[in-house]
């Protein structure tokens, strides 16, 4: 049978589909192929994922959530999603510094390609990651923590250095989040207010669909025990939702986390979209580039100065924040970046040269795309942005020498595991 992705933009080429039950038919699979790839939920929307030989879920490995005996950390089986992984800390108390907008992706695959929430002061989700156990190609075990010089150069690994079992996550102390949703902030706040805005909250997005004067939506998220006064009803002209809302014009809000201000737990208020329902049925591509924060303001200028052709092939466009991390392959490595994300139509020859146009306008300013997004910079403009990819190549020739858990894509940016 054909596999895609969730989206339907990626056939895999994989001559095999393997899920094991046990670790031990999940060594043996690793051990026997020539060429193997993990796939997480599917959601991403590039080739990362993909291979030509043996494709591996490591989803029917036994659901585990262990907390350690000082409550500091979890370990989690690798296959999980964020969502299910959230419920079970809350039941007992804990809870993760962030989540993404999306509770259904896998811990492994959100983790490998750097995925992230929003908040000036939170890093990706993967910046959680404090242990990882992986099969090494020869079906090994590994275990990695921060005490191993390597570390950093394996958590956002893009699966290249093999297949992820388990997780180990720093939690804390469970807490509850209210959200509220400001609408028509004037875009001219953005040059003069941008970092007033991105503070706003504990986590805040800012949805805006480059086709009006102002920027339609801005969901704050703030912790209750947030010590600052609230926000004035009028702040910087913007007003208060009286109803949900969805951050996509025109659909229905069924399908998002509660708003108008009511705290609730954490995992029901970081992410947009609630794990009892399908956020969207993947009638979509997606981009998104992380540009250094200190160039912000000319990102956004650079979006506006083509916002028609932007908005002719847009559902929405979000604004977030990830802080500076030491993840070797991580799109916010070592600077605080702002992330400028599309979700575009299902329309692949109609997106591409507006990608190429946006590519050309932010290549000045140094953009990270995301892993696991459409895009097409080329191998010579993005290896550059990540000053230790030497270090990951010679990561990848001491852990997988023959280059099993290389592909096409990963082959082309980083390098084949054995040159």
């Amino acid at each position: 049978m054909t596999l895609t992705n969730w989206a339907g933009n990626i056939t895999f080429g994989a001559a095999r589909v393997h899920r094991p039950g046990t670790l031990e038919e999940l060594r043996s699979v690793v051990a026997a192929s020539d060429r193997v790839r993990a796939l997480g939920s599917a959601h991403s929307f590039s080739p990362v994922a993909d291979t030509t030989d043996d494709l591996v879920s490591v989803a029917g490995l036994p659901a585990r959530v262990d907390v350690s005996a000082d409550r500091s950390t979890a370990t989690v089986a690798a296959g999980m999603r964020y969502g299910e992984v959230a419920v079970a800390l809350q039941a007992q108390g804990l809870a993760l510094h962030n989540l993404g907008s999306l509770p259904h992706i896998s811990v492994a695959g959100a983790v490998a390609t750097g995925t992230h929430g929003s908040g000036p002061t939170l890093g990706s989700l993967s910046t959680a990651v404090v242990g990882l156990d992986l099969v090494t190609a020869t079906g090994a075990m590994l275990r990695l923590d921060r005490t191993d010089l390597r570390f950093p150069g394996a958590v956002v690994g893009l699966g290249a250095l093999g297949v992820v079992t388990a997780v180990t996550l720093a939690v804390q102390p469970t807490y509850d989040v209210a959200q509220t949703v400001y609408q028509d902030l004037p875009v001219r706040r953005l040059a003069t207010d941008l970092d007033e805005i991105l503070a706003a909250g504990y986590s805040v997005s800012l949805f805006t669909t480059w086709s009006r004067d102002v920027v339609d939506q801005i969901w704050v998220k703030r912790r209750t025990d947030d010590p600052r006064a609230a926000l004035d009803p009028g702040w910087l002209d913007t007003h208060a939702a009286t109803g949900p809302l969805h951050p996509v014009p025109g659909m229905s809000p069924a399908s998002c986390t509660e708003q108008l201000g009511v705290p609730g737990p954490w995992h029901e208020r970081l992410p947009h979209f609630r794990l009892d329902h399908t956020p969207s049925s993947g009638a979509e591509l997606q981009t998104e580039y992380l540009v250094p924060r200190r160039h912000a303001v000319a990102a956004l200028d650079a979006v506006q100065a083509m916002a028609p052709r932007v908005a002719a092939v847009l559902q929405v466009s979000e604004l977030r924040t990830v802080a500076a991390d030491d993840l070797w392959l991580s799109p916010a490595y070592e600077q605080d970046s702002l992330a400028v994300h599309f979700t575009w139509v299902d329309d692949a020859a109609a997106v591409a040269p507006v990608v190429a146009e946006l590519e050309q306008r932010l290549a000045p300013l140094g953009p990270r795309p995301h892993w696991g997004k459409v895009f097409t910079m080329p191998p010579a403009a993005v290896q550059p942005l990540y000053p230790r990819l030497a270090d990951v190549a010679a990561l990848r020739r001491e852990l997988d020498p023959n280059d099993v858990f290389g592909n096409a894509m990963v082959d082309e940016y980083l390098g084949s595991a054995g040159t």
